[in-house]
């Protein structure tokens, strides 16, 4: 009888095991630690592996032309960007992100050493936190032009008073007594290559 009685008992507890494991009813015992089925994944935190850093510029962003009131140049814009104007510069801004385009009569044309004797002396006195970088010639859609990069701190946020590690790109143009100096800002950490490039390709000195 006793090995009858555990005979039975043996079989009525695999019974039992079989059937568990066939409606997915958890096991005795088990850890609620393992995976759920149905259950959505966390939504990926910003800055980590695949998120795209503050102030990258969308791959799929639409660009329209610009051309000022004294038609001196045009130059293509992200569109949707804030516009203003202040003097003979016109501005587009979007989150951390800016252009700015000014155009100016100059009686000689801009080059290498001029940029670093005189514009860098200029913009150091604009930028909080100057921090230079380099001055060289650069060919463009548009034709050549003196590209003088270098970082800078922004200006406090109105709101949250935060400020951001900017980078700068200025492109100088020049054609027969005008010249049109175009700056692009935007986070040191943000891919802007290609939307850069964009901006930087289209602009044309009418």
């Amino acid at each position: 009888m006793t090995s009858r009685s555990s005979l039975a008992m043996a079989g009525a507890i695999a019974a039992t095991a079989i059937l568990a494991a066939c409606s997915g009813t958890p096991a005795p015992g088990a850890g609620p630690g393992g995976p759920s089925a149905g259950v959505a994944p966390s939504p990926p935190v910003a800055g980590a592996a695949g998120a795209n850093p503050p102030g990258d510029i969308p791959d799929n962003q639409a660009y329209v032309a610009f051309s000022p009131a004294g038609g001196e140049y045009s130059v293509k814009v992200p569109e949707g960007w804030s516009r203003a104007s202040t003097g003979g510069a016109t501005s587009f801004t979007d989150k951390l992100n800016k252009i700015e385009v000014a155009a100016v009569a100059a009686p000689t044309q801009p080059t290498v050493a001029s940029v670093n004797s005189t514009d860098v002396s200029s913009v150091k006195t604009t930028v909080a936190k100057f921090a230079m970088g380099k001055v060289s010639v650069v060919a463009r859609a548009g034709g050549s032009a003196i590209l003088l990069t270098f970082q800078g701190d922004s200006a406090p946020d109105q709101v949250t008073g935060q400020v951001v590690r900017d980078a700068f790109e200025r492109y100088t143009f020049y054609r027969a007594g005008k010249r049109v100096d175009l700056t692009l800002s935007g986070p040191t950490n943000a891919d802007n290559v290609d939307p850069w490039r964009t901006v930087s390709d289209s602009l044309r000195l009418i």
